[in-house]
């Protein structure tokens, strides 16, 4: 069985990397999808004075969901079957970090994403995972 990660942030690049995904177990059949979405941690001190921890958790899952409800829908209209987590943490260590937890044999992402701030070539978050993994990552423009 293969399984492929899709770190998807919401993003029309993520979004082709889905596409692309969907493509590719087509293909190699007995294939295991993976969505996730990480939420970079907040780190003002100032905001932990005035929401709860509860408050804080409650923003990540939201924004998590809104991350994974377009990969969610196009998956969901092929019927392909996945899992999908949402996870708070530094972006690029986190899906190294799950792709080495969940043995993926594979990280399918967009080379640009959400982010105001990117590489000249490659977004900076694509940059930072392909040196911090041995898992084969495939970049969809």
């Amino acid at each position: 069985m293969t399984t492929i990660l899709i770190p998807v942030d919401g993003s029309d690049a993520s979004l082709r990397a889905v596409k692309a995904a969907i493509k590719a177990s087509g293909k190699l059949g007995n294939t295991t999808l993976h969505l996730l979405t990480v939420q970079a941690p907040i780190v003002s001190g100032n905001v932990t004075r005035f929401f709860s921890a509860e408050a804080i958790n409650d923003y990540y899952q939201d924004e998590g969901k809104n991350a994974l409800s377009p990969a969610k829908a196009l998956l969901d209209e092929t019927g392909v079957a996945y899992k999908e987590k949402t996870a708070v943490g530094p972006v690029a260590q986190t899906i190294a970090k799950y792709a080495s937890e969940q043995d993926c044999d594979l990280i399918m992402m967009g080379t640009r994403g959400l982010g105001a701030v990117g590489g000249f070539v490659l977004g900076s978050v694509a940059t930072k995972v392909l040196n911090l993994t041995d898992v084969p990552v495939t970049l969809i423009k």
